[in-house]
């Protein structure tokens, strides 16, 4: 049976935020229920070094201070491995957290994995998502297909940041 969610079992406000734990880029080990009493956002990006996903997440390092400083953690999820994520945190100056999803599982249970188009084509991948995780573990936010350049700054205007 398969873990994936359908376009129509994604998650949504209320929901419980799928628990995980997840090697970040030194192989240290980070799980979601850890964070309980801190927001956190969770965002799913294809790969480490790409352009987009590196806009991406230097406007999430950009933002890191006023968004811990308003209660929030920032969690960068991607199928990459940690050794990949350490090179893309020390090319970058990274400062967010970047955890490594090789087998997608935490991608399935959110949503975040599965057919998306690309250039007009309908392929199997990871689908650019973001998710605000309350203090008590449920989905206060969750936003599909997002787009890597300007995502930031929406998602700060959303959480009303701005």
């Amino acid at each position: 049976m398969s873990t994936a969610r359908s376009e129509s079992d994604r998650l949504t406000r209320g929901d419980v935020a799928p628990d995980f734990t997840l090697d970040n880029d030194a192989g240290e080990q980070v799980t979601l229920s850890g964070l309980r009493g801190r927001k956190v956002i969770v965002y799913f990006y294809p790969a480490a070094m790409t352009p987009g996903c590196t806009k991406q997440a230097c406007d999430f390092t950009d933002s890191l201070e006023s968004l811990r400083g308003a209660g929030y953690e920032v969690l960068g999820v991607s199928p990459d491995k940690p050794a990949k994520l350490a090179r893309f945190r020390d090319r970058d100056d990274l400062t967010i957290t970047l955890l490594s999803d090789p087998d997608r599982t935490a991608m399935k249970a959110y949503g975040a994995f599965g057919e998306k188009k690309l250039y007009g084509k309908v392929v199997e991948g990871v689908i650019r998502s973001t998710f605000v995780v309350d203090e008590e573990g449920r989905i206060e936010l969750a936003q599909y297909n997002v787009r890597a350049t300007g995502h930031v700054a929406k998602l700060r205007r959303d959480l009303g940041l701005d």
